[in-house]
């Protein structure tokens, strides 16, 4: 969903995002549409007069102003464009600026993204700071470097940049592609609540991405998966240290929490269902049972994070079973690649 969020409002063209809108829903586009929103775009001809005012302040020379003209020459461009273009203007001046814009007009060539720390510098003019914070911000997500990402946008304010609708869809796919729910959805509700204000895109693909971050509830399979996600994406960056492998204990957490579940309903079943009392017959062959002996059953000990993947190979498949009646057939592959991953490091040393 990240990867298609971004690369659609970003790259596809407005035609693309407009045929969108029978998915969101005219009816939820009407009541976004009606919302009042807390922030306002800038004006082009505004952000010009006061690029050349910073450029002015920065004692640039004739031929400074006249490349300057010539990146401002078209008329009122469209906000992406309008960073862009403010962003050439720092960097006609500012050596740091300049590098930084050459970095962000290709992909990354390395797995560890360069750091920027003059860019949270308060010594620096912030008129500049911010949006290059965005600009730089805005590739990161690109490269799907999202914690990295929020260092530089996390606590930047659509009042801070010029493109402030450009700043709350790239906090938002940042925020859903880590799964963080609640920031997700404020920033994007932040978003829509001024989508008319917005490029068409963004506010078509914040309506997707709001509707899929509702859904998400802590410790199911589908936020299993997202996290399992997540983590073959960090580590397809190299990153294998201690907020991965926090992300895996959590995994690991949430599994737990959801093999016990099944257990419970499996136990429930086989002690017949009747409001929670068991029966006093033998359960029939075809029935799940927890424990030994007729009627019996002994609650199974999952052990602790290093201890349930190594079920024996019934139980595994009954609890596997029960994932496959209740949820989509690829959330059995989640948990099967975990059994996989648990089994292997159970072999090691």
């Amino acid at each position: 969903m990240t990867t298609f969020a971004y690369r659609l409002a970003t790259c596809l063209p407005a035609w693309t995002a407009v045929a969108l809108w029978p998915v969101v829903g005219a009816a939820q586009m009407d009541e976004a549409l009606a919302k009042s929103a807390d922030w306002t775009p800038p004006a082009a001809v505004e952000v010009e007069a006061r690029a050349l005012e910073w450029l002015n302040a920065h004692k640039a020379d004739d031929a400074m102003r006249s490349r300057f003209a010539e990146i401002w020459a078209e008329d009122l461009p469209a906000e992406t464009t309008l960073l862009q273009k403010l962003a050439s203007t720092f960097a006609l001046v500012d050596p740091r600026a300049a590098e930084l814009v050459a970095l962000c007009a290709g992909p990354r060539d390395a797995l560890i993204a360069p750091s920027m720390p003059w860019l949270m510098d308060s010594s620096v003019d912030p008129f500049e700071a911010h949006n290059l914070r965005l600009l730089y911000g805005r590739w990161l997500v690109h490269e799907a470097m999202y914690d990295e990402s929020l260092v530089y946008l996390a606590s930047l304010e659509p009042k801070d940049v010029v493109a402030p609708a450009t700043l709350l869809f790239f906090q938002g796919v940042a925020y859903h592609a880590l799964v963080e729910k609640e920031k997700g959805l404020a920033v994007l509700r932040r978003l829509l609540d001024g989508a008319e204000q917005s490029p068409r895109r963004y506010a078509a693909v914040a309506r997707l991405m709001q509707e899929d971050l509702d859904g998400v509830e802590p410790d199911t399979l589908d936020h299993i998966a997202r996290r399992m996600d997540d983590i073959h994406r960090r580590l397809d960056l190299g990153r294998a240290g201690p907020k991965v492998r926090g992300i895996e204990d959590g995994v690991i957490d949430s599994l737990d929490k959801l093999i016990k579940r099944l257990e419970d309903q499996q136990q429930q079943q086989s002690g017949g269902g009747g409001g929670g009392i068991q029966s006093g017959a033998p359960a029939s062959d075809s029935q799940i049972v927890g424990g030994k002996g007729p009627g019996n059953v002994d609650r199974k000990d999952i052990g602790d994070k290093s201890g349930w993947g190594s079920l024996p190979p019934k139980q595994r498949e009954e609890a596997l079973q029960q994932i496959g009646r209740d949820f989509p057939a690829h959330y059995r592959e989640v948990i099967e690649e975990y059994f996989r991953r648990k089994a292997a490091t159970e072999k090691q040393p």
